[in-house]
């Protein structure tokens, strides 16, 4: 079985997820393979508390989902997303 990649697991959640801009970060050499850490910015997002965009993201990996060991996640909405840039 293919090692995932980042950008796989990026182009994915773009699509399933009509993500604004997406971040995909390996941290294999941090942790164990299979351990990624996500930053996801979705219109989808929108009035769904933490629990429930993680599993929008869960859901939106599918089957890699199953070959992932670790997933840190962070979900905004482009408004938060804009928020955080302001004075960037």
């Amino acid at each position: 079985m293919a090692e995932l990649s980042a950008e796989a697991l990026r182009e994915k959640l773009e699509r399933r997820l009509g993500a604004e801009h997406v971040e995909v970060e390996s941290t294999s050499g941090e942790r164990c393979p299979g351990s990624f850490r996500l930053l996801v910015v979705s219109a989808i997002f929108r009035g769904k508390g933490l629990l429930q965009r993680h599993r929008l993201v869960n859901e939106a990996l599918g089957e890699e989902l199953e070959r992932i060991h670790a997933l840190e996640q962070r979900t905004l909405t482009p408004e938060q997303w804009a928020d955080e840039h302001k004075f960037s």
